[in-house]
């Protein structure tokens, strides 16, 4: 398959955009990228601006169905919760995979190739066992195969109900009795996707999360760091995303969070933390030591009244970042990443903190390594040939300079979708799911009844 574009987002390290790339596609894989030609007659021409698939290290599909249902009011992140546990006690897989196989069209809609769901509702009511333990995560990934992008499930372990508490009501659903018995039901998740039957193992990753420090006993994190370190899978953690969190973490144990996570191994190249809100400079500076990832989530952080996070001086310190849309309150990359450098804006007073370049890596590349797909969110010779246009001739975004498109675009900017060299979206519409908008309204009335 060959492609032409009028103008494409290429490299690696330091992305830029050139003009007449002709893109050549074998085997799922860019096999040339040759900028400066004119349009071959033989190529498909895309329109506008062609960048590499987005990745969203960091989605909790469910919390999709709170859109537009828990922002009237005030609270703070605990009251949140409690809405968000009552939606949780009414998903069973049936109805979980109708809700994610919606929010997963709305996402490739949006530009994203690849997503990490942090999936941590395992069980039944009462935490009583599916007959497969894993139906759950198994409606995830079938969700995903069907709205046509790439997965990272990123099982979790979730034992307590905060320092010293067991769990109790809805977190009964969540919870595998210890961390062996977590690993254990993760490693046959590992063996079903292997070898089951119409799923691609091109497509799906089996990565290991740990819900917090608050929800995993000290005792348990080096069970899940190794697990992760014994398979090389990713491992995603919730960190400081409140104070409180800090405040209870050092009651309990005379430490950061950062700092237990760092004496039991957790901190490293496979693992990334979410949100990383609340750090003082020795945290800063165990996170970077170590080449953790850190995913920001700044329009979740801002819907839940979080914080503003330490981005540049994260990445400074040697942590590479990425982006999430965590609890959906929006499905778009590019806000995500005009919000981290607005909140640098806002923090410092100051303007012009991470460069295009930066920001575009961070929605791309270092999102993709963060859930294990080396090799993605580049174009380059032989990278997945993952490709989104963005419409440069509508109102939007039309008479803008291609390279601070980051800066401008929107979900809405995306025109078409490719993912491995097959088209999953042309002109805006998806190809197997039609309107995921009506699958959504679907799935979330059914909730609601």
């Amino acid at each position: 398959m060959r492609y032409w574009a009028p103008y494409a987002l290429v490299g690696g390290e330091s992305p830029r955009v050139e003009w007449g790339v002709l893109l050549e596609v074998a085997d799922g894989r860019f096999h040339t990228v040759r900028p400066g030609v004119a349009a071959p007659p033989d190529a498909v021409r895309l329109s506008g601006l062609a960048i590499p698939g987005l990745a969203n290290a960091h989605s909790h599909a469910f919390h999709r169905a709170l859109r537009g249902r828990t922002h009237v009011g005030g609270g703070t992140f605990w009251t949140w919760r409690k809405q968000m546990y009552a939606l949780a006690e009414r998903l069973n897989p049936d109805s979980y995979y109708r809700l994610a196989r919606a929010v997963y069209g709305e996402m490739v809609l949006a530009g994203i190739t690849s997503v990490g769901e942090f999936h941590y509702l395992h069980h039944e009511i009462g935490g009583i066992r599916y007959d497969d333990p894993n139906e759950m995560g198994l409606a995830l990934v079938a969700a995903a195969r069907d709205a046509g992008l790439r997965i990272t499930l990123l099982d979790t372990c979730y034992l307590a109900g905060g320092f010293g508490k067991p769990l109790e009501g809805v977190q009964l659903r969540f919870g595998d009795v210890d961390a062996d018995g977590w690993a254990v039901r993760a490693e046959a998740l590992l063996a079903q996707l292997t070898d089951r039957p119409g799923v691609d193992p091109y497509r799906v990753r089996v990565g290991a999360a740990v819900h917090s420090v608050r929800g995993v006993p000290a005792e348990a994190l080096g069970v899940v760091a190794g697990w992760s370190q014994r398979f090389r899978a990713p491992l995603h953690v919730h960190l400081s995303e409140q104070r409180a969190e800090n405040e209870a973490c050092q009651a309990a144990h005379g430490v950061t969070p950062t700092q237990l996570l760092a004496d039991h191994g957790v901190l490293g190249e496979l693992t990334t933390a979410v949100h990383a809100t609340h750090l003082n400079v020795p945290d800063i500076g165990l996170l970077g030591a170590s080449h953790t990832g850190v995913c920001l989530c700044p329009t979740t952080e801002q819907d839940l009244a979080d914080g503003i996070g330490l981005g540049r001086n994260l990445l400074d310190a040697g942590s590479p970042l990425s982006l999430g849309t965590d609890g959906h309150s929006m499905i778009d990359i590019f806000a995500e990443a005009k919000a981290m450098e607005m909140h640098e804006r806002l923090r410092t007073e100051t303007r012009g903190h991470f460069s295009a370049e930066e920001l575009w890596t961070a929605a791309t590349s270092t999102g993709h390594a963060s859930l294990g797909w080396g090799s993605t969110g580049v174009i380059e010779s032989g990278a997945r040939a993952d490709l989104v246009t963005l419409d440069l001739d509508g109102v939007h975004l039309a008479g803008i300079e291609p390279t601070a498109a980051i800066f401008a675009a929107t979900a809405a900017d995306v025109r078409d979708v490719i993912i491995e060299g097959t088209s999953v979206v042309q002109n805006r519409v998806h190809g197997t799911l039609g309107d995921p908008g009506a699958l959504l309204r679907d799935a979330i009335e059914e909730l609601r009844r």
